[in-house]
């Protein structure tokens, strides 16, 4: 393994330990009739747990079975659960201090006010479960400059990010493309992260998008997890499912023109701006790119291109993240908008990524409705 991400996977273990550990120091200090056995067991559980997220991202990543998948599965559910117990252990404290000065901290209120708090966050955690399975359908209307006429009135649809792995699964695409087919669409776009990072079934698990037969083809541009290491397996299994890869490439179907650039391209403004150059048919010509991450959009723009499509951010996937997330990306989070003559619509894609929980997010395929504009 190179240098980095063992670096990282140190940083992030670390970083997890931490916060398990607080949540464990606030569990045993506001319970106070726990008995030295039970914190013992408390600790070393709530502890072991900590690992659990990396050690089955290692796994996940080279393997699958079933049980690699439930064990991937759970710890991932786990550290949905973690995230909201840190958060209500962060405001147990400064609560109870609070209380306290207002002289109502007696000695029965402390686990009433952990308690209470840990009960909120299982709340929490369990509807963000259920709500990232409700994948919705949103329509948008989008008139391109020079479309041709035959355009109006298609359809198109877009949809990011499935992570398909050991948690998304053959029956979670299956769904997906059936929602797709659903709407008959003319051209299927697919802007990165089809995979969850895992090399094992690849084959399997993109096997139902064999099954959409859009008149103008399925085309996909590669995300962060296609590119994690060597995309080659990733992209083998995609073009044998019939998909076209766009890897810095412009196709043109019936006077529309795609183009896709790569997650890794996308990265260096200099070599967007090359590439856009090369393969930009100009801002008289309607054109659309795939690019994951709603990044280099001035560059994007001042190619001339009509529409970028995106994914990546998730919309956050689940607080506090969309919060941060928010703020990285500002409006470009999720949603049509525009810079410039540029349109972008942002994604919150159909799957999740590490914790499959929806918190400030919903899942979602984009059914795109084409007109033709002259501005």
């Amino acid at each position: 393994m190179k240098a980095w991400p063992l670096l990282a996977l140190v940083v992030v273990q670390g970083i997890l330990f931490a916060a398990h550990l607080f949540v464990v120091h606030t569990w045993i200090a506001f319970f106070p009739w726990l008995t030295p056995v039970e914190v013992h067991a408390l600790r070393i559980a709530v502890l072991a747990l900590s690992f659990s997220f990396v050690a089955g991202s290692l796994l996940n990543f080279r393997h699958s079975n079933w049980l690699i998948s439930a064990f991937y599965t759970l710890a991932c559910v786990w550290l949905g659960f973690a995230n909201y117990f840190f958060l209500g252990a962060c405001l147990t404290w400064p609560a109870w201090y609070l209380l306290r000065a207002l002289g109502v901290g007696g000695p029965m209120v402390r686990p009433v006010l952990a308690g209470g708090l840990a009960a909120i966050g299982a709340l929490t955690t369990i509807y963000g479960l259920m709500n990232a399975r409700n994948i919705l359908e949103r329509r948008i209307r989008v008139g391109l400059p020079g479309l041709p006429d035959q355009w109006r009135g298609r359809t198109g649809v877009m949809m990011s990010d499935l992570h398909l792995g050991n948690i998304n699964q053959e029956r979670f695409c299956r769904r997906v493309a059936a929602m797709a087919a659903r709407h008959k669409p003319d051209v299927i776009f697919i802007p990165g992260d089809l995979y969850d990072g895992s090399t094992a079934r690849l084959d399997e698990l993109i096997a139902p998008l064999k099954e959409l037969k859009p008149r103008f083809g399925i085309f996909f541009s590669t995300g962060n997890h296609e590119e994690f290491h060597d995309p080659g397996d990733y992209l083998a299994a995609i073009r044998k499912a019939g998909i076209h890869v766009l890897a810095n490439e412009r196709v043109t179907i019936d006077g529309l023109h795609v183009l896709g650039i790569t997650y890794h391209e996308a990265t260096f403004p200099q070599r967007v701006r090359t590439t856009l150059e090369n393969l930009s048919p100009g801002a008289a010509e309607p054109s659309i790119l795939l690019n994951h991450a709603p990044v280099r959009l001035p560059i994007v723009e001042q190619a001339g291109i009509s529409m970028q499509l995106s994914g990546h951010t998730h919309g956050g996937q689940f607080f506090p993240y969309t919060w941060l997330t928010r703020r990285i990306f500002g409006p470009f989070t999720h949603g049509l908008n525009r810079m410039g003559k540029l349109q972008v619509y942002t994604s919150t894609g159909a799957g999740t990524w590490g914790p499959p929980i929806r918190i400030g997010s919903a899942p979602e395929i984009v059914v795109i409705e084409f007109e033709r504009t002259e501005s």
